[in-house]
């Protein structure tokens, strides 16, 4: 599957950068720095620009191997990487994913992850034939909560699994 760009009104998503015109590395160790952040996204370390380099080729990656649509959320203006959001454990044959969200730490509550989540969640639907996007989060995560009521998922509870913090992980469904 080949990249996508959405207009998401206030910002637009695009793929994550590290070239000439764009380069979100900075951005990104300084998120994936944030305590708050590492609390929540435990799979990845972002503590130098090489690491930051292999996170923006694995994005790519999962884009092409129909894994994964991940969009860097972005400033129209300068293209400044305001967090970033996608769908996940794309399936096709069933029309299921899941969805994710972050903000950078400066960009916090300003209604960013609720934006670009409705856009990547219109793009999921509409562009891609997805019948159903779940959307799960660490109990304690109420800023994760907000966000998956405004944009429009059903609460269905906690998992049996928990996240690898040992907190329950709540489930919420969004269907097509």
């Amino acid at each position: 599957m080949e990249p996508v760009e959405i207009n998401a009104g206030a910002y637009y998503l695009r793929q994550l950068r590290a070239d000439r015109h764009l380069d979100d590395r900075v951005a990104l160790m300084e998120a994936f720095a944030d305590p708050d952040h590492r609390r929540y996204v435990l799979n990845y370390r972002l503590r130098n620009v090489d690491e930051a380099t292999e996170y923006i080729a694995l994005r790519a990656a999962q884009w092409a191997g129909d894994e994964r649509c991940s969009w860097a959320v972005a400033e129209p203006t300068t293209g400044r990487l305001l967090g970033e959001v996608g769908l996940r454990d794309l399936d096709f044959t069933f029309g299921l994913a899941e969805a994710s969200v972050w903000t950078h730490p400066a960009e916090r509550g300003q209604g960013i992850a609720s934006t670009a989540l409705a856009a990547a969640l219109r793009y999921g639907f509409g562009g891609l034939g997805l019948q159903e996007i779940c959307y799960r989060h660490e109990e304690s995560n109420a800023v994760s909560a907000s966000v998956a009521a405004r944009c429009g998922f059903t609460h269905v509870g906690a998992e049996r699994t928990p996240a690898p913090t040992g907190e329950p992980l709540i489930r919420w469904i969004r269907k097509s």
